[in-house]
């Protein structure tokens, strides 16, 4: 027994020395940006300013629409609404720029070949599917997707979606959406496949956004956290024994991966628990495959789910 505990400590030694040396060498790459306040220059314009912002941002303005379009939206008392409100919660950016700099640091360390990107917020009319995008050369966010979940204009949200809509959800989001065209896509739709994919995606939050906290990188609270870690073993068993791992019933997608309030084992924990549970668990295999084995981050986002599985050593404490 002394001699396992002395090896995990040295393991964990090992991993927090390895990790602050990476973040030495983050800390000396050079980035710099200004974030272009798109949304404040489009809706305190006036129409004879329209045609100066189309020649600064063309790639924001499809040649198929006319400029009718854009001069009503300008106009628009509810979109001059929103905007209101978006530079009540914003009227400047400095907290956002900071955290913004660390993450564009993080992902040259892991991928150098990509340059500092311009960073632009807009306004998307609260489009739940383009709330922070990194589409190089561009990172674009959506301002008003991030009023914080207790804004009214979020009211007929569901409580589990208006957590995403919260300021700590932009870099979360801005890593989801860079790390999409990395992580391989799924050959089946096995429970195993789904978990280990989504956990990928949340390592990446791991190595890119590393101060941020567990819950914040997962849209949970701390105490949807605390509940999956108390729970981590009964989720596990509940798993191994009703052979879900392997099974590609996409019933098993809503109960376990998909945006729900609460995940569906059929007991009387399901209330309790948080939705997206399989999310969770495929994160701590991948945490325990790298922990377990010397690959590169890029490395992992292309190996298969049951090779990860297989070598991850994952075993969750009773």
């Amino acid at each position: 027994m002394k001699k396992i505990f002395a090896v995990s400590i040295f393991i964990v030694l090992f991993s927090c020395k390895k990790e602050n040396k990476i973040e030495e060498k983050v800390a000396e790459i050079p980035v710099t940006f200004n974030i272009e306040r798109f949304d404040q220059l489009f809706y305190e314009s006036k129409p004879s300013d329209l045609p100066n912002i189309k020649a600064k941002y063309p790639f924001l303005f499809p040649e198929q629409y006319q400029d009718s379009i854009w001069l009503n939206k300008i106009s628009d008392p509810l979109l001059q609404e929103l905007y209101t409100e978006v530079n009540k919660k914003y009227p400047k950016l400095n907290k956002l720029e900071n955290e913004l700099e660390s993450f564009l640091k993080h992902v040259q360390y892991y991928y150098p070949e990509y340059k500092t990107p311009r960073v632009i917020t807009v306004i998307s009319e609260v489009d739940l599917e383009a709330k922070a995008i990194y589409s190089n050369p561009f990172v674009f966010i959506s301002l008003d997707c991030y009023l914080g979940k207790d804004h009214p204009f979020y009211a007929d949200f569901t409580e589990y979606q208006r957590i995403t809509l919260e300021e700590n959800q932009i870099l979360p989001d801005l890593v989801a959406s860079f790390s999409a065209d990395k992580i391989a896509k799924i050959s089946d739709r096995s429970l195993l496949s789904l978990m280990i994919y989504h956990g990928k995606e949340l390592y990446m939050k791991d190595k890119l956004i590393p101060d941020y906290s567990d819950a914040a990188k997962i849209a949970y609270t701390q105490e949807q956290i605390k509940w999956c870690q108390e729970n981590e073993y009964q989720m596990w068993s509940y798993f191994i024994e009703n052979n879900l791992l392997y099974d590609a019933n996409v019933k098993n997608e809503f109960r376990f991966i998909n945006e729900a309030p609460f995940s569906k084992f059929y007991l009387e924990i399901d209330n309790e628990s948080p939705g997206r549970v399989g999310q969770w668990l495929g994160w701590q295999i991948v945490r325990s495959y790298m922990e377990n084995n010397d690959v590169s981050l890029q490395d992992l986002l292309v190996t298969d789910a049951k090779t990860i599985f297989e070598r991850s050593k994952y075993k969750p404490n009773k």
